[in-house]
């Protein structure tokens, strides 16, 4: 699990900033959110342009170097704060595996550009490398012979290459490190209103009909929509030699993407992926429930809060969705003035269940530092 996450000087995050999901509060409901001492489930609240977005781009820049899953690489230009005083960016993530805490820690000039990698394991320093002066370690057990300078100009990351290069001995410390190299190939960032729009997980551009398809998911996705007051009678097939979903009508049957309204399209890329999350390790959905009725963002958090094992984050400008009948004060978030806090860290009274969390939001109880 992600129990903190750190960067400095990356696009508008000038300061550090610390998202920090590792230390949840003593609440006694909604406590199926929280696994070994880790926020699983958690909304992200703030004004436009605030940076719920870039906080997504930076969380998952390390799929950029460490994977070769799906990269983002355009959202990633004007790297670097336009007003910070260095020249990289710094990242740091703390994860918890089986009781082992791994810290990875690496700086950057551009999304291509490594400039130091180090890698703790329980505190133990155990990948260096500094891609400057081209030095560097790996004391992980079973790569003694691994040479981490080897191919001096290369700028792959050492932490990948060790993970790619070496035969490690079965201890607990290398299991730490596959947990963690597990966990970063299963992360998945993606946006509602772009069908191409995601990062991590996977590779490649199926659309959202196929991937339904393919699942044979199409009745499931039809009582899911019949869930939510979208009734259309669907079948999967085939047209041009590329599978899709058909909808059945008394005279004449059409694609449902030629005939779904805006919303319900979103819906449809939301189910695509709901059906593959569950595999993930860490999601981040932006703007998840854009073109959601209320009703419909309460219904879909609720599908989201039921994965388990999953940590998922999403963020909204819907205040509805701030009730302690969904989550809980310590699971929302609010990013303001290059800071991030739950809810519940910022204010002094002692949030209960009963509290209105929406009322107290359009306040100002929690405008406090």
């Amino acid at each position: 699990m992600l129990k903190k996450f750190m960067v400095e000087n990356f696009k508008g995050f000038k300061e550090k900033i610390t998202f920090d999901i590792g230390n949840p509060s003593n609440y006694n409901f909604n406590s199926g959110i929280i696994d070994n001492g880790c926020v699983t489930k958690g909304i992200i609240y703030g004004i436009n342009s605030c940076g719920k977005s870039n906080l997504g781009l930076a969380i998952f820049d390390l799929i950029t170097h460490l994977t070769e899953k799906q990269k983002l690489l355009s959202s990633y230009d004007f790297y670097l704060n336009m007003s910070g005083r260095k020249s990289f960016a710094e990242f740091e993530y703390v994860f918890e595996f089986d009781g082992h805490e791994v810290n990875y820690k690496y700086s950057k000039t551009d999304v291509n550009s490594l400039k130091e990698e180090r890698l703790f394991i329980d505190d133990k320093e155990v990948i260096y490398f500094d891609y400057i002066t081209k030095d560097g370690f790996t004391l992980l057990e079973g790569t003694d012979t691994l040479n981490v300078t080897i191919k001096n100009d290369s700028p792959i990351s050492r932490v990948k290459y060790v993970n790619n290069n070496s035969i490690l001995v079965e201890n607990e410390q290398n299991k730490a490190f596959k947990c963690f190299m597990d966990y970063v190939d299963r992360m998945l960032l993606f946006y509602s209103l772009d069908s191409r729009g995601y990062e991590g997980f996977m590779n490649g551009s199926e659309s959202v009909a196929e991937g339904i398809v393919k699942e044979g998911k199409v009745q499931e996705f039809q009582e899911f929509l019949k869930e939510n007051d979208i009734d259309y009678d669907m079948y999967g097939c085939e047209v041009d030699g590329r599978k899709t979903i058909y909808c059945h009508f008394d005279k004449k049957d059409a694609d449902f993407f030629k005939i779904a309204s805006t919303g319900t399209k979103s819906l449809a890329l939301f189910y695509y992926w709901y059906i593959k999350m569950k595999k993930a390790s860490f999601v981040y959905i932006d703007e998840f429930d854009a073109f959601y009725h209320f009703e419909l963002s309460e219904a879909v958090q609720k599908r989201l809060n039921e994965i388990t094992g999953v940590q998922i984050f999403t963020t909204t400008h819907n205040t509805d969705l701030m009730s302690n009948d969904l989550l809980r004060p310590d699971s929302y978030f609010l990013l303001k003035n290059n800071s991030i806090k739950a809810i519940s860290n910022l204010t002094e009274k002692e949030l209960r269940q009963a509290h209105n969390l929406q009322k107290m939001y359009k306040a100002g109880a929690f405008d406090g530092e």
